[in-house]
Order: structure tokens, then C-alpha cells, then sequence
């Protein structure tokens, strides 16, 4: 019987994610529901506030909608809000805005101290289940079970290179081995992909959603990534990996929430009774300051 080990350090408050100068990113994020017949009510959870991380402090912050807010922090440790609207409407408008305070974390590592062990983040979900064609691909582009950043890297450009970029290929519901078939995706396509392909050799490995400076790329602002567990000769521990990039996170990257998928690390998501057909639209705008 085979044993995987993975070494938990203990980690400090004290302690800081990297002494370059911070960076600062003003954040928009605004998202319109409209429906063809008014609703009787509806709820919607918001993952909307950034993390409160080592790395990231936010300076001001803001949501703002109609009808009642309450706020919560969840089992991964995300700062939330339920929003529950009562009576006849057709519209439902969430806004949030503010500017956050970013360091790049030395190496992509993540180093904040945590109350849930790493084994919680080896569980599949219906998004990260892995098929026949993912469990291939995860033993020919991750060798080892106890693998190190520049492995993990490997598997994030090998992923890159098997699922291209395009906008509208697939839809919130589609699962990892929908992605691999298709050979098209978007960035929650990578992440799920490489979730699944790390639950095969039970790495912990886990979806991150947030924002992303875009520069002059062809990617939205809104975007998700990963943490997983690395084990490199001089550190373990969680690193963050822009799977769509093939890249560390650093200073252009606000964490909004973590999961073990899409589902429970969406920034918006709800349910209602009435309203018809739905559209929504999302603005999200991310600018350096």
C-alpha cells in the first residue's frame, strides 16, 4: 500500500508575503438581471469582498444593491454576503466597488495560516471529477504525487496547450471532461481541468475567484485560477497558479473567494421564484492605480 505524505508548517500572522511595494487595483464589478416578468422574490449569495489575505489588504470596498444584506464568512473562510429581495421586480442591480492593496507573494505562495486541513481540497465535485481522458492526461504531464512548482507548472502550460482560449465555448455547468473533449474553453475551464487532474494523484489543489489586472490581454477581468499544494526542496504549502497564463499569481491578481469549484467560490449566484426568461450582464473594469 502506497503512502503520500504532505507536510502542513505551521504558519504566522506575523509574518509578511514579500517587501516589494504594493500594488493598487481599482475594482468595478457590476452585474444587471433583467427578467421578462417580475419576480416575487429572489436570494442571491455574493462572494463580492475580497479576501482577507497576507498578501492583499483592501483600502475601501463597497457593495451596494436594493433590498437586504446580510454578511457571513464561510467554511473556506470567504467573506460573504446573502442578498434577499422581497416583493414584485424586474431588475435586480449588484454593484461593487473599491480599491485593494496587492503584494506579489514570493514565488505564488500563499503562507496564511488556515483551520481547515489541505485533505478537504482532494475531494472531487461533479465540476472536477476526472474521466478516462483527464486521468491519462494527468499521469503524462504530472508525474509525481508530491510535486513541485515548476511540475505544477508544467501540467498548468500543458493544460494551456490542450484547451485554447475562447469566449462563450462553454457555459458555468460545463465540467472538466466537457472541457478536455471540447478542446475550448475559458479560465474556469483551466482551473477545473487542473483540479481534476491533480485530485488524480491526490494533490490538494483548489479554485480561486477574482479579479485580474488585464494589461493588454485578450482575457476578462473577471477571472479564476488555483491554489495547490506544492513540495519544493525549501517550502509546502499552497501555491497560486494562473492556469489560463500558465504563470505564478502576483501583484495584478485580488482574490475574491476560494473552493473546492465554480460552485462554491462563484462570485454571484441565486435563485428566484417568477420572473420568466432572465439575462444577465456583467461589467467588471480593473485598472492600476
Amino acid at each position: 500500500m502506497s503512502v503520500k505524505i504532505f507536510l502542513f508548517p505551521l504558519q504566522h500572522k506575523s509574518s509578511v508575503a514579500n517587501q516589494t511595494a504594493p500594488m493598487q487595483l481599482a475594482i468595478q464589478h457590476q452585474t444587471i438581471y433583467r427578467y421578462s416578468s417580475p419576480l416575487t422574490y429572489s436570494i442571491q449569495q455574493l462572494r463580492l469582498t475580497p479576501r482577507m489575505e497576507l498578501h492583499q489588504q483592501t483600502l475601501q470596498w463597497k457593495i451596494d444593491s436594493s433590498g437586504n444584506m446580510h454578511s457571513y464568512t464561510d467554511a473556506y473562510g470567504n467573506q460573504c454576503h446573502t442578498l434577499t429581495v422581497m416583493g414584485a421586480h424586474q431588475e435586480l442591480q449588484i454593484q461593487a466597488t473599491g480599491i485593494v492593496d496587492i503584494q506579489s507573494p514570493e514565488h505564488g505562495r500563499i503562507k496564511d495560516a488556515e483551520h481547515l486541513s489541505p485533505y478537504i481540497y482532494t475531494v472531487t465535485s461533479r465540476f472536477t471529477e476526472a474521466d478516462e481522458r483527464i486521468t491519462v492526461f494527468a499521469h503524462h504531464h504530472l508525474a509525481s504525487t508530491l510535486a513541485g512548482t515548476r511540475e505544477l507548472l508544467g501540467l498548468a502550460t500543458a493544460i494551456r496547450s490542450t484547451i485554447s482560449y475562447q469566449s462563450g465555448s462553454t457555459i458555468v455547468t460545463t465540467s472538466a471532461s466537457d472541457a478536455i473533449a471540447l478542446g475550448r474553453g475559458v479560465c474556469q475551464d483551466h482551473a477545473h481541468v487542473f483540479l481534476a487532474c491533480c485530485h488524480v494523484h491526490g494533490i490538494p489543489a483548489r479554485y480561486v475567484s477574482g479579479y485580474i489586472d488585464p494589461e493588454s490581454g485578450e482575457h476578462a477581468d473577471s477571472h479564476a485560477w488555483v491554489d495547490v499544494w506544492a513540495q519544493d526542496t525549501d517550502y509546502h504549502g499552497w501555491v497560486s497558479i494562473d492556469v489560463t497564463h500558465a504563470r505564478l499569481m502576483t501583484d495584478a491578481y485580488c482574490r475574491l473567494a476560494i473552493g473546492r469549484d465554480y460552485e462554491s467560490a462563484a462570485p454571484v449566484r441565486g435563485v428566484r421564484r417568477g420572473g420568466g426568461n432572465e439575462t444577465m450582464q456583467v461589467r467588471v473594469l480593473v485598472t492600476p492605480r
